[in-house]
């Protein structure tokens, strides 16, 4: 477990939250900490060169996608993922389970791993929990995670056991198959919504023991009280001395609750899928500048932003660029969008510091209910 050192140095008085730092090969990470999207080595339409202007500290990169191409002996052949993208700040990849199972055309999971069919070029593929090491230990990113079965919402609970079992022998093979140290390895909890499969999900991942420990199979459907009931059961059975990821979540009402509840890590597409979309967040809510009534708009896209995109472009140029089909209208966008996100997580920062998290949380959620699709 060298590779990794977490500390946490700041907890709210009246909620689960708290500030941490990460010590990664790569660079110190403050949590909480929104990590933005990078499935192929890319997030999308940005620049590395934005990205750090933005202030992101840790990106996240997907071991199937990267898998498929342009495979794994391209990026090693050039030292690993860092140099490959030319981002030298941390990177977490995730095993490529969830992409294995909704993303391939044919798919037969065994206890020993899956077969699928690529969905890039139709060819058979094998991988197991001692590959998806394997691989992430070539590209070398700095948080790495077990390989995991991932079942939809809703399942039966019979299927939630099995795959819940069979994660758990998985995170036992991968943590095996280690051959490097320098990396911090995370298991991943599942039990889809049945609390005590999540809770024998918890305990056996404790059991075996990992650097840092992902939520995973939440966000997938099922009703949001359900989801944070699961998350701060979670929360409550976790070290405290360990980071907490919530996989593929989420909106910001979504992010700020997670936070009150304990959760260190985040993930989502929505920043980037959006904004090549037309949808802007803001400060009052979400936008979709597609709408026409946008068409003369010359107001900036949240007038309480300071980002560069709303200090000189306005809604109905970015509308036209929308609606054009012009990437730059994405990639306007997107800045905007990855900035509000880097925003809220030092409104949350600082919430925690001074005490009043409970104040944000609750603002955010009557903003979320009122936002504009």
């Amino acid at each position: 477990m060298a590779g990794i050192l977490f500390r946490v140095i700041h907890e709210d008085s009246e909620t689960k939250a708290r500030i941490g730092k990460l010590s990664l090969p790569h660079g110190e990470v403050t949590t909480p900490v929104f990590m933005p999207v990078a499935t192929q080595a890319s997030v999308k339409t940005m620049s590395n060169e934005e990205l750090e202007e933005l202030g992101v500290g840790i990106v996240l990169a997907n071991t199937y996608h990267l898998y498929l191409r342009p495979g794994v002996e391209v990026i090693e052949h050039v030292g690993g993922l860092h140099n490959f993208m030319s981002w030298h700040r941390p990177i977490l990849t995730d095993s490529g389970g969830y992409q294995v199972f909704s993303l391939t055309q044919l798919c037969r999971v065994d206890d020993e791993g899956v077969t699928f069919r690529s969905h890039v070029d139709g060819s058979e593929r094998r991988l197991t929990p001692e590959l998806v090491i394997s691989i992430q230990e070539a590209l070398g990113a700095d948080v790495i995670t077990c390989f995991d079965d991932v079942v939809p919402y809703p399942c039966t609970y019979e299927r939630a056991k099995e795959a819940t079992l069979r994660s758990i022998n998985w995170a036992k093979i991968c943590k095996l198959s280690r051959k490097r140290f320098d990396q911090c390895l995370f298991g991943i909890l599942h039990g889809s919504t049945f609390r005590d499969l999540r809770r024998l999900s918890i305990e056996a991942m404790l059991d075996i023991g990992f650097d840092g420990y992902a939520i995973g199979g939440l966000s997938l459907g099922e009703p949001k009280e359900v989801m944070f009931e699961l998350v701060n059961m979670s929360t409550d059975l976790l070290p405290k001395e360990s980071p907490r990821y919530l996989m593929g979540v989420g909106t910001p009402a979504d992010i700020a609750i997670s936070v009150s509840l304990g959760v260190d890590m985040f993930d989502c597409v929505l920043p980037t899928r959006y904004g090549r979309t037309g949808v802007a967040f803001t400060s009052h809510g979400r936008i979709n500048l597609r709408h026409a009534r946008y068409n003369k708009d010359d107001s900036p896209i949240d007038q309480e932003c300071n980002c560069k995109v709303c200090q000189r472009y306005s809604r109905a140029y970015i509308k036209h660029l929308i609606r054009s089909g012009e990437v730059l209208g994405a990639r306007l966008l997107t800045y905007h969008n990855l900035h509000f996100y880097l925003s809220l997580m030092r409104k949350l920062h600082e919430a925690i510091i001074h005490g009043t998290l409970k104040q944000l949380v609750k603002q955010l959620s009557v903003e979320s209910v009122d936002q504009e699709t």
